[in-house]
Order: structure tokens, then sequence, then C-alpha cells
């Protein structure tokens, strides 16, 4: 199984997907990956999110699938029946940090502050999902954090669009950034693969910090 910083080095963008629709799993998932993104979090706000995530894995196994919007401890073990092969949580608790550790698959929690970066690092996580990322301070916040912080990473996640990605991922304590703009409702809704594969080639070619 991969570390969680093993994970977010695969590519400078981790779509965040909502999908409504079981049927466009496969082709989703093949236009992201073919475009060059190898990492997937399908969030668990649809009543299908589970059933995309098994096929998703099915329809392109090289890819890296993972379940985000995880807010109860259950949802840890549905998650890991569906194949999800790391989580993503908006926030930690001492239930959810316990859930962790008893499925196989990495965690990457969501903190928000410098009060529950110190909790993360309690329960031993030092690569967070730093959430909302633009609401709540964005880069010059994550440049704050680096100080008292030099050694926990981020993926930031939340409002960042194709023209504020670059600048978040020049950032020394960025890996990668979370974001919907390489899927938009539209593009899905139609199935312009074609179309969202373009938008994944763009965003995999993006250059993080050296």
């Amino acid at each position: 199984m991969m570390k969680i910083r093993e994970v977010l080095a695969l590519a400078p963008v981790i779509p965040v997907l909502t999908v409504t629709k079981l049927e466009h799993a496969a082709p989703l998932a093949k236009a992201l990956f073919a475009g060059g993104l190898k990492v997937l979090e399908i969030t668990l706000r649809t009543q299908v999110a589970l059933a995309v995530i098994e096929a998703m894995r099915k329809a392109v196994p090289e890819a890296v699938v993972g379940a985000g919007t995880l807010l109860q401890p259950q949802d840890f073990r549905r998650a890991e029946a569906a194949g999800a092969q790391f989580a993503v949580t908006p926030g930690l608790t001492p239930q959810l940090a316990e859930a962790a550790k008893m499925v196989r698959f990495p965690l990457l929690p969501g903190v928000i502050s410098p009060s529950e970066i110190l909790q993360a690092l309690h329960f031993g996580y030092d690569t967070l999902k730093f959430f909302p990322a633009q609401q709540a301070g964005g880069i010059p916040m994550l440049q704050a954090f680096s100080g008292p912080f030099a050694n926990v990473a981020f993926c930031p996640t939340g409002g960042i669009s194709r023209e504020t990605a670059p600048s978040f991922l020049k950032l020394r304590n960025v890996l990668c950034v979370g974001g919907s703009w390489v899927a938009p409702n539209a593009l899905v809704e139609n199935g312009d693969w074609e179309g969202i594969e373009a938008l994944a080639r763009d965003a995999a070619g993006l250059l993080r910090h050296s």
C-alpha cells in the first residue's frame, strides 16, 4: 500500500469528483487518466459514490482511486470495501483517526488552523489537506504555516482554479492541489470526454516547486 505522500506525488492536481451517475464513472476515469491525472478522489456525497469507486478501479486499474468526504468512522470500512486506495476527510477527530487505523489505505486529513495541524501531528499525520484553501487564507496562510510547521506538507483544496493553481504549486510546503475544474459538470453531463482529457492534460503539465 502506498504512503499518502507517494500518492500525492503522482500528479500536480488531484481531481475532486462528485459523480451523480454511475454510467459516467468509467469514461470519466479513462479521460482523466489519459490526460495524465493518475490520482482521482471520489467524494462520498452521492448515492452512487461507492459504486463509482468500484467502477473506476475496474475501468482504469492503473489509476489510484480514493474516497473523499469521509465524515463517519463507518465510512472507512465502506470505502475499503469499494476498493478505495486512499481517503480524504474535511477535518480530523479522534474517532476518525481511530477508524483510519483499521483500514489498509492511507488518510489525508483536512485542517484549517494551527491547532488542527497540532492535533493531526498528535495522531501521526504530517501530510494534510488544507481545506477550504481559498476561503481560509490561501497562499498567505500556507506561507505562514511553513515557519512553525516546517516538516508538514499540504494538498490545498477548495476554491482553487486553473488560474490560481500554479501559485499554490510554487509553495515549498505544497505537494499538489485538489480541484474540480478538470471535470466541469457541463462536460460530464454532455459526455465530452475529449474536452475533459484536454483539461486533464493541461493540469498534469502544471509545474511544482523544484
